[in-house]
């Protein structure tokens, strides 16, 4: 997938004027790629655009105008995206209560090698996923996670950690947005 470059970045008043027409577009295009499985694991599958809005969106939030500070955005957000063949996420672990939540995270300590992607053949594809946020004793409720689908659409994701089991199907649009995704 195509990385954000800097020349797409607005500065901040620019982005300010446009912004309203811009994130009906971008929300939309999150919701296409938003797959919540058992009640608790969000996927949102990350493209161009919504990394260009979250580097937009952070900029425009820090009132960031170094040329530095942009950059480091930039390569920041682009780590999400996957490469060629590949489908980037964010896995947000949503549970709402603390104490649940924290109980949680140190339980599913071995969750992320249980992800995966269920493609039209029944292949299971793994995530790759960033060590350091998985701890020692616990896991960090956010999560950057890259599948290595090879240019396949998957057709469901899911987790088959022993203490949580769980698959979603994808709707047809998740899959036609994923479809794109690849392509781009």
């Amino acid at each position: 997938m195509r990385a954000v470059r800097r020349e797409e970045i607005m500065p901040i008043e620019a982005y300010e004027r446009s912004r309203e027409q811009i994130r009906p577009a971008v929300i939309e295009a999150k919701a296409q790629r938003r797959v919540t499985v058992g009640g608790v694991l969000t996927f949102l599958f990350e493209n161009t655009a919504t990394i260009r809005y979250q580097v937009q969106e952070m900029v425009r939030a820090e009132k960031m105008t170094r040329e530095p500070e942009i950059l480091h955005e930039l390569e920041t957000y682009n780590e999400v995206l996957g490469g060629p063949g590949q489908l980037g996420a964010v896995l947000l672990i949503e549970i709402t209560d603390p104490a649940e939540r924290d109980r949680k995270l140190r339980e599913w300590l071995g969750l992320m090698p249980c992800l995966y992607a269920r493609l039209e053949d029944g292949t299971r594809v793994r995530p790759t996923f960033d060590p350091r946020q998985v701890g020692d004793d616990r896991l960090s409720s956010v999560q950057y996670l890259k599948f290595d689908v090879r240019g396949a659409v998957p057709v469901a994701m899911g987790s088959d950690l022993p203490a949580f089991t769980a698959e979603l199907p994808l709707t047809e649009p998740q899959r036609l947005a994923l479809r794109a995704d690849l392509a781009d």
